[in-house]
């Protein structure tokens, strides 16, 4: 499997800036996909959101971009607007068609340098670097400068990422995630309920500290609003706006399966849904592949992440 470049008409491209550790990820879906979303934190950087509402009058999207820079990555989702168009790709509106294109932000200030970050030029090589190849996880793209575990702040944190997974269901329904992992709590297994990575007890260790005891404990407690983990969920299966944000939501089970504590009021915690296919599917069974999707895509993105800024990964 490919992760999210599994569902057909989805291509998936990055842009890594290594130096100034940030860059961002532009998911295109040029022939429309119908969309919804679920924000369950209370932190959220977003753009165009309003478009996936089930009221809005434009009935599909044509990318999603995620960036670091914070607010100021937003500024990205332009570039892969732009590149849209010069495509073709959008809404007939009267001379022009206009892509939609909604955006979602990590916080990754603290380990990026000062005053670089995504801008509409990065956002549109990302877009032109789209693909339907397997999509590149660890410490690339929006990932590039994602960070977990921050309660004691940076010296003890680790590095986040990109990951992707797919969950096929019979009938050739297939459920894909992508996830870009920036979380203030810990990312824990499911499987095992051990923490995988997260806060540390001290600078130098690989000891984890276990988040939501230090935050009981209400010692050293760094609340700082630098985290957001993003998601995509696609599906083949055939959906309407309101099944697609239910589909969202359900993914966002996927987040609370893994990271601890998640959708604080320190986290932006975003996931959007991707219909692009004719697929029959149940949504309550898209839903129960979805939320396993995404948990999985989270676990992979820590698992694969490489040691940045100093902050260690485990890639």
């Amino acid at each position: 499997m490919k992760g999210l470049t599994d569902i057909p008409g989805i291509r998936v491209g990055h842009v890594s800036d290594f130096e100034a550790i940030t860059g961002c990820t532009a998911i295109l879906c040029e022939q429309g996909a119908v969309g919804g979303v679920d924000i369950r934190g209370s932190a959220s950087g977003t753009q165009e959101i309003s478009t996936l509402d089930p009221g809005h009058v434009d009935p599909q999207v044509h990318g999603i971009l995620l960036a670091g820079g914070s607010a100021f990555g937003l500024e990205a989702a332009a570039g892969v607007r732009r590149y849209l168009e010069h495509r073709g790709v959008g809404v007939a509106a009267g001379p022009a068609k206009v892509p939609i294109v909604p955006a979602a932000v990590i916080f990754d200030l603290p380990i990026s340098k000062p005053g670089v970050r995504p801008n509409v030029a990065m956002g549109e090589a990302a877009a032109a670097a789209a693909t339907t190849d397997a999509v590149a996880e660890g410490s690339v793209g929006a990932g590039t400068g994602a960070t977990i575990g921050k309660i004691f702040g940076m010296k003890q944190a680790m590095k986040g990422g990109v990951g992707s997974f797919t969950v096929a269901l019979s009938g050739g329904v297939l459920v894909a995630s992508l996830a870009v992992v920036n979380a203030l709590g810990d990312v824990r297994d499911p499987a095992t309920g051990k923490i995988v990575a997260g806060a540390r007890k001290a600078a130098g260790s690989r000891e984890f500290a276990d988040t939501p005891e230090v935050m009981k404990r209400g010692s050293a407690i760094n609340f700082i609003r630098s985290n957001t983990t993003l998601g995509v969920i696609a599906t083949n299966a055939k959906l309407t706006k309101v099944q697609a944000t239910k589909l969202a939501q359900f993914a966002s089970l996927g987040m609370a399966r893994t990271i601890y504590p998640v959708n604080t009021m320190a986290d932006g915690d975003t996931v959007f849904a991707l219909s692009i296919g004719d697929r029959e599917a149940d949504i309550n069974i898209l839903g129960v592949a979805a939320a396993e999707a995404l948990a999985e895509a989270i676990l992979r993105a820590v698992r694969l992440a490489k040691t940045l800024g100093g902050v260690p990964g485990l890639g």
